[in-house]
């Protein structure tokens, strides 16, 4: 076999220098066929030179035969092979089988490590002591996931200090995108042998700023290709929800879902209501929006969620430390885009569910501060448990 295709499981056995020169690959260690969802990836498809710094597919596996595969451009999951109920492997996390996908992509954001501060702010503006700041517009006329060149868009530093885990470094500058602040950023996603991806989010600055960092995945339980997430059966912690304006800013308040179709506490599939007549749901054009999480224990954290694939029988749990989870159903979706087995991104064929603070919350009083001041540490962490029934 040509050494630039070598299996996981082969590459796993080599140096953590030479492991980026393997291949993803299905359980039995060989390339997958074009009918298998263990989707090959060619890492060399991957090694590139952008902004001056190389680019590179990272492996991460499980004993359990689970892999996470990322690459540093962007910060970005690329794909996650779980277990279904019959003990075949699904990749639940849509992407692309390349860097040029994720550059041409129409949609910048899947699978990426988002900051300096993900979701909206109002008008890309905000004040911090007196001072006000004005960012890049990118959607409309807010700011979205930090700009025109968001965390999405740079290359991470990479290093692997063992089989299972990944860290990712960057250095975002003084004014970078209009944010204030040199910030140190370090985020480690770890595989653990209980079929966790776990997200650990770091950082540091010396000079007032806001921070709100997310991964962005796109999940489809069901694996790429196989319809949409309509059916997916979704069940979130939370009593209340984020009712925002037609740009998808907050409104200010926070309230009840009772009696309304954002009231996912017990658990109901995505589509039963998402067409109702509702005028939250013509605003994000579906369901896109921050959910206030109850503070439901779990883990020794927050559970946020719960969401179960209704063909493949994998069940998604996420934990987190964050106040929110932000429930997008794919609302923009236009196929426009490859993935990597060959299917587009069509309309609400994959969800995203970040933890995160609250939309716009530093032009918003009320809500969970955001806001980070010299010699203090960001610090915060997520999960995502996987099982199957």
């Amino acid at each position: 076999m040509n050494a630039l295709k070598l299996s996981v499981a082969a590459a796993l056995l080599c140096s953590f220098a030479a492991c980026n020169q393997g291949t993803h690959t299905n359980t039995t260690g060989g390339t997958s066929d074009s009918s298998s969802v263990a989707h090959a990836l060619d890492s060399t498809k991957f090694q590139k030179e952008i902004d001056g710094k190389k680019t590179n597919l990272y492996v991460l596996k499980n004993k359990n035969n689970m892999e996470a595969a990322f690459t540093n451009y962007g910060g970005r999951l690329v794909s996650l092979l779980v277990p279904d109920r019959s003990g075949k492997l699904v990749d639940v996390v849509v992407g692309f089988d390349s860097v040029e996908g994720f550059e041409k992509s129409t949609e910048p954001y899947f699978g990426a490590t988002i900051g300096r501060y993900g979701n909206r702010i109002a008008k890309g503006k905000f004040s911090l002591d007196g001072k006000e700041y004005t960012l890049f517009t990118n959607n409309g006329a807010n700011t979205l996931h930090g700009g025109k060149k968001g965390y999405q868009y740079v290359v991470w530093d990479a290093s692997r200090p063992d089989a299972q885990t990944l860290v990712l470094s960057y250095l975002s500058k003084d004014m970078e995108e209009g944010f204030p602040g040199n910030l140190n950023v370090k985020v480690t996603y770890t595989l653990t042998d209980d079929n966790e991806l776990k997200m650990d989010y770091e950082a540091t600055t010396d000079k007032k700023t806001v921070v709100n960092l997310t991964n962005h995945a796109f999940f489809n339980l069901n694996g790429e290709g196989s319809g949409t997430i309509l059916n997916h059966n979704l069940q979130i912690f939370a009593d209340q929800y984020t009712p925002v304006d037609t740009t998808l800013i907050p409104l200010g308040k926070n309230i009840s879902v009772k009696a309304t179709p954002f009231d996912f506490t017990t658990a109901t599939t995505i589509g039963k209501r998402i067409e109702e007549a509702n005028d939250q749901l013509k605003a994000g054009k579906g369901y896109d929006h921050n959910f206030v999480l109850n503070g439901t224990k779990g883990m020794g954290m927050t559970h946020a969620g719960t969401v179960k694939g209704d063909k493949s029988g994998i069940v998604m749990d996420i934990y987190t430390q964050e106040p929110g989870l932000q429930f997008y159903s794919g609302n923009f979706m236009q196929s426009k885009n490859v993935f990597k087995g060959g299917t587009k991104d069509d309309f609400r064929t994959a969800l995203a569910l970040e933890t995160q603070h609250f939309p716009d919350s530093p032009n918003q009083v009320a809500f969970p501060s955001t806001v980070l001041s010299p010699g203090q540490t960001y610090k915060t962490s997520s999960i995502y448990k996987f099982a199957s029934k």
